[in-house]
């Protein structure tokens, strides 16, 4: 440890603090390495309870397994819905959801569908008030995935995904901000991609086009923090896409398959990590305007939770860059 001389010259000063800086900056390198390298060791199935891996059937009170993603599909579409604390909202939310699949299955008796529903460990109903769509709906076309402890939006849509049947797996927001009927075009261009759930492939939902009216209506502050915001994704992660934030993402089954299975991120910048990883396997990506709308509620907390992101960035891109994380393709 650098000890201060008793001959205070401005030389040796200098000197002795030289050697202060060279010792924290050594230290504080010591700490980040062993932090990025010893907090990425988790089970990559997310160590999820016996109770996370299978559904209750309201039907004979039983509960069922889900399936795996490496299963073949039984439905053509899965949409997947994370949930935290939504008592409120999720009604006016699976009401417009299930007028759309409903008139939609009407227009073609061989569509088939379901809802996954994901609980993040709410502690308000959340449970309950799906549970009685469950039981309206029947559980092959709608059921409840239900967490015993909150892991995040990131860990909820990750599991959702991994449990899902379809050929087509979506996931949305439980706030209803992203309009449903928005999927038409996601599929549009989905099927310019990948005809099938055999080639990889991920329309993104995007807000880009009303950001003029967002700046115009956010505080300087809040600006300023989106701004470093995009300039982060694009200068550490993800090229070429507008919005990674949009919670309305369209992916084929081979695509949920490659990447959800070597997802890390658990909280608010899991869709960044998503699109960095489907990069690096050069999976196709387009991105289509949605309409959507802010809904009160969030439950994002504007500061920290940009501040969390932001590190979450810098943590994926170190993490990669170092080989703590990599990247397995799929060979099959």
């Amino acid at each position: 440890m650098a000890v201060l001389p008793q001959d205070l010259s401005l030389f040796s000063i200098s000197f002795f603090f030289l050697q202060l800086l060279v010792l924290t900056s050594s230290s504080a390198l010591i700490i980040l390495y062993f932090y990025l390298r010893f907090t990425t060791s988790r089970d990559p199935d997310l160590s999820r309870a016996e109770s996370e891996k299978s559904f209750l059937d309201p039907n004979d009170g039983t509960r069922k397994p889900f399936p795996l993603i490496s299963d073949p599909p039984t439905v053509q579409l899965s949409l997947v819905v994370p949930a935290y604390n939504e008592q409120d909202r999720f009604p006016i939310m699976i009401k417009e959801t299930l007028e759309y699949l409903h008139k939609r299955k009407q227009r073609d008796s061989e569509f088939t569908y379901e809802i996954l529903v994901v609980n993040d460990g709410s502690k308000d109903n959340t449970s309950k008030v799906v549970m009685e769509y469950v039981k309206k709906e029947g559980p092959d076309r709608m059921r409840l995935l239900d967490f015993v402890r909150n892991r995040g939006k990131g860990g909820a849509v990750r599991a959702g995904c991994l449990s899902a049947r379809g050929k087509r797996i979506l996931f949305l927001d439980a706030d209803g901000a992203t309009d449903i009927k928005g999927l038409d075009e996601l599929e549009k261009a989905m099927n310019s991609v990948s005809s099938d759930s055999t080639s990889p492939a991920i329309v993104v939902g995007s807000r880009a086009h009303l950001e003029d009216e967002a700046v115009a209506n956010r505080s300087f502050f809040r600006n300023i923090l989106m701004y470093g915001f995009h300039f982060l994704v694009f200068f550490l992660c993800v090229k070429g896409v507008r919005d990674t934030q949009c919670g309305f993402k369209l992916l084929t089954r081979s695509a949920v398959d490659r990447i959800f299975t070597n997802l890390h991120i658990e909280r608010w910048a899991f869709d960044v990590e998503m699109l960095y990883i489907a990069q690096c396997l050069n999976i196709p990506i387009k991105e289509v305007a949605v309409n959507w709308q802010e809904i009160e509620g969030s439950k994002m907390i504007p500061v920290f939770s940009w501040i969390q992101m932001g590190r979450d960035l810098l943590f994926i891109r170190l993490r990669y860059m170092f080989g703590f994380w990599t990247i397995k393709a799929k060979t099959s």
